[in-house]
């Protein structure tokens, strides 16, 4: 079923903003906390610090109506610099590969395209822009088709 979620960045204070929203809606995270210590190592890339390693890639957060709250830590070491402006993003969850090409295409013309989508080493395809007005967004689609 397709999703649409909003989705914010932190330097490295993702999961305490997420452990103080999740007591004011009640509510449990909608699957494990995904850490920078699981994302494969970069050829030539220098290891990440213990401290680096426990933050925040990835969290979901229901918080009513069906609506997730997503987030991740966005430290330097990731090569962004957080300001206003892209410390959240939509966040678009397709139910097929030909729709999220498709939104992906409109939405990011004449915008600036950060990863294109691809099969992404956690196994969604995904992509990353902005948008020409200057909003992030996020295509993730589950379906292999």
């Amino acid at each position: 079923m397709s999703q649409t979620s909003t989705y914010l960045n932190f330097e490295r204070g993702c999961e305490q903003a997420f452990e103080f929203y999740r007591q004011a809606f009640g509510t449990d995270y909608a699957w494990p906390i995904t850490r920078y210590g699981a994302m494969p190592a970069e050829d030539g890339a220098p290891a990440l610090s213990a401290e680096d390693q426990d933050l925040v890639m990835n969290m979901a957060l229901p918080i009513m109506g069906g609506h997730l709250l997503m987030g991740s830590d966005v430290p330097p070491f990731t090569g962004q610099t957080l300001k206003e402006g892209n410390r959240y993003s939509v966040c678009l969850m397709p139910d097929a590969r030909g729709e999220a090409d498709a939104i992906f295409a409109a939405l990011a013309e004449g915008g600036q395209v950060f990863q294109p989508l691809h099969e992404a080493f956690w196994g969604d395809y995904y992509g990353e822009f902005q948008d020409k007005f200057g909003i992030g967004w996020m295509i993730v689609c589950s379906s292999k088709e």
